[in-house]
């Protein structure tokens, strides 16, 4: 198949195009490297069945010719970039996602949103299932980015329901591996980097917030088996193995033997306080489950931040 990636420079983007050119299809990708950045692309820049064209996909779609899916992944994901870059998160959500339909709509191609569990907001249900409506502070710090997905699942379902569109949502929960940025304010990073470097790890609140990891290359699996399902409602793609923050820093500090220990500052606005996934959907329909240990997906993401932060250019 021709398949358009949007936001394929990025964490997920790049580990999504890589896996599609290993199961042999053509793949044309969209960035504007305003999170993405061109050494996700290294691996696979070259390929024969590999295009990138960089573009704003909040302002065109620039793909001629005909098209089989899209995959639209183009979004800033993190809490420093809800602050830093609000208007491009609101627009990703809006503008993108509406350009991203009526170009399936023209071609006749499967679109597929890359949404996600802050559609739940600060959830009052625990672990939660897809049929929740969430509990989200419209105007708050996060909403740029809660809201706009929110609405994007809003758009997809109304192409879906109203113009025939061919239509996929996943929600997704938190990923980890290789290619996160180092400085994006997500745990993961944050901890990682600050325990490479032996410096305390910074946890917010008390630390018994929960979050669920699920390695990168398990949360692709299930992207392509929902674009290639039957199912049209969202779908939860996460691991449901939950762990505090508290128990997170213990882990990472342990594992790469940072004696420096945990400080700990105010927990952000909204921030949530618990986050699983059911993924009941996702067995049933996709027969998707996680299947990579903690412990290799750890070990995977360690070792590209060592890489990383030894090379100053990077870090």
């Amino acid at each position: 198949m021709r398949i358009v990636v949007a936001g394929g420079a990025g964490f997920i983007g790049s580990h999504l195009c890589e896996r599609l050119l290993g199961d042999g299809h053509e793949v044309v990708c969209l960035d504007n490297f305003i999170t993405g950045a061109p050494r996700n692309m290294a691996g696979f820049r070259d390929h024969a069945r590999f295009t990138f064209i960089e573009c704003d996909v909040t302002r065109e779609i620039p793909v001629d010719g005909p098209i089989d899916r899209v995959f639209h992944l183009a979004s800033p994901a993190s809490p420093i970039d809800y602050v830093e870059l609000p208007f491009a998160t609101l627009y990703a959500g809006s503008d993108a996602t509406r350009l991203m339909l009526d170009k399936c709509l023209e071609t006749g191609a499967r679109f597929f949103l890359a949404s996600t569990s802050e559609v739940y907001g600060d959830p009052a249900v625990h672990p939660q299932v897809e049929s929740y409506f969430g509990n989200v502070n419209p105007i708050g710090p996060r909403s740029v980015y809660d809201e706009a997905k929110r609405y994007a699942e809003a758009l997809t379902m109304a192409y879906h329901r109203y113009k025939k569109v061919e239509t996929r949502i996943v929600r997704i929960f938190n990923t980890y591996g290789p290619r996160m940025r180092v400085n994006d304010g997500r745990v993961v990073p944050a901890f990682c980097s600050q325990a490479i470097q032996g410096k305390p790890l910074t946890v917010f609140g008390d630390g018994t917030q929960t979050r669920s990891f699920c390695y990168v290359s398990d949360l692709v699996e299930g992207f392509l088996r929902l674009m290639e399902s039957d199912l049209t409602e969202p779908c939860n793609c996460g691991n449901p193995d939950e762990r505090t923050m508290l128990e997170l820093a213990d882990y990472i500090n342990r594992f790469t033997g940072n004696p420096a220990g945990t400080v700990f500052l105010p927990l952000p606005k909204d921030d949530p306080t618990r986050r699983r996934p059911d993924i009941t959907r996702a067995r049933t329909h996709l027969d998707w489950a996680p299947v990579v240990p903690f412990s290799e997906g750890m070990s995977a993401t360690v070792a590209y931040f060592k890489e990383v932060l030894a090379d100053p250019d990077e870090g």
